[in-house]
């Protein structure tokens, strides 16, 4: 089957739209998708500039969602035109998975980031030559062709073109709190980047019942949008030093949990620095930066705790229902961070996800599709 997506041909490169793209045949556990819409995630700008690598020419997007076309031959739990969030692919057999941790499957690497199919076959093709995939999916396309564990199955009075992002961004910063930290009610966090990720934090801060839920950002609209989805209070690191500012607003004792999303190794240090006694903080940025802190003096003296998360922690198939549901409370309004875009505007979208104009874009590419 010829599709048209979006593929990065090398290092750098910006992406052209391409209509002679082969899809791959569907297996009997598989789903053929027509891509409705997908989110633009700082991962995917990632690849694309060579901090990481899947094999080039690719073709990127992880935060799709879209209609079910056909259904393979095992297939049991989803049925031609179901609407569906697509995520990353894990194989449910090994321990970990069993154990109910599919983000630290054993072969989360080579099923999501090695450039083809979980059985090792090419996703996408052009004249005969292989092209990589991101996370069995690939979303910056027309259609793709998923695991039937790559996807969630959601109600279809939802409006699809804003559902994707909850397939990662969203879950990613979500679940970092309900999953990994689990505050408990009265407890106090700070999120450090008020991007889609750390405003999901946020929101999951506050749904928990932390007594303060502070957002640090150095633009101003971000922090005032931050305040307006439920942040108790807004510091402005530009404009004074936030751990000194969040000591401040808890009697000197800083918070118990914090948030990085920026990757910045100074903010890092900063969402550290900031803990209370016995706090934690998750570093969950995609970034290629590292920090040099001392294990005694900023660790062990105060019994702080860095942890790396990795999606959240998240199992799709609950985490996205369970946002859906919080959505519809008025709890979770992450469609406020969104602005859509037409596909072939994919580079203007990217961009302003770099350069910031844009808190999450979402690429339209079914411009036919209508909620219903």
């Amino acid at each position: 089957m010829k599709i048209s997506a979006a593929v990065v041909d090398k290092i750098g490169d910006p992406f052209v739209i391409n209509n002679n793209i082969e899809l791959a045949d569907m297996g009997p556990t598989d789903l053929q998708i027509k891509v409705v819409a997908s989110g633009i995630c700082h991962s995917d700008e990632a690849i694309r500039k060579g901090d990481a690598s899947l094999g080039y020419p690719v073709i990127l997007g992880h935060e799709g969602a879209g209609i079910v076309e056909k259904v393979g031959s095992q297939v049991q739990d989803f049925a031609v035109g179901d609407h569906v969030v697509l995520s990353f692919y894990s194989d449910g057999t090994c321990d970990n998975c069993l154990k109910g941790i599919p983000t630290q499957c054993r072969s989360y690497a080579k099923y999501n980031l090695s450039g083809v199919r979980a059985n090792g076959t090419d996703h996408f093709l052009e004249d005969g030559k292989h092209i990589s995939d991101m996370f069995n999916q690939s979303s910056f396309t027309t259609h793709t062709v998923v695991n039937q564990r790559n996807a969630v199955k959601v109600d279809q009075e939802l409006d699809l073109r804003k559902l994707g992002p909850l397939g990662c961004g969203y879950v990613t910063g979500s679940g970092t709190v309900f999953n990994t930290l689990k505050p408990r009610p009265g407890q106090t966090i700070a999120v450090f980047g008020t991007g889609a990720v750390g405003l999901a934090a946020m929101m999951a801060g506050k749904i928990s019942g932390c007594t303060k839920v502070i957002a640090v950002d150095v633009v101003p609209e971000r922090l005032k949008l931050a305040r307006e989805l439920g942040a108790t209070q807004a510091i402005n690191s530009k404009e004074e030093d936030p751990v000194a500012a969040i000591q401040k607003l808890t009697n000197g004792y800083g918070v118990d949990f914090t948030v990085d999303t920026t990757g910045i190794e100074s903010v890092m240090l900063q969402a550290i620095n900031a803990l209370a006694q016995g706090g934690t903080a998750a570093l969950i940025a995609v970034t290629a930066n590292n920090i040099t802190m001392s294990s005694w003096n900023d660790l062990c003296t105060s019994d702080r705790k860095v942890v790396g998360v990795n999606m959240g922690d998240s199992i799709p198939q609950i985490d996205v229902p369970r946002l859906i549901e919080f959505y519809k409370l008025g709890m979770f309004d992450f469609d406020k961070t969104e602005k859509f875009y037409k596909f072939a505007d994919i580079n203007q979208a990217n961009n302003d996800s770099v350069t910031g104009k844009t808190i999450k874009p979402v690429l339209v590419i079914d411009e036919e599709y209508q909620p219903e």
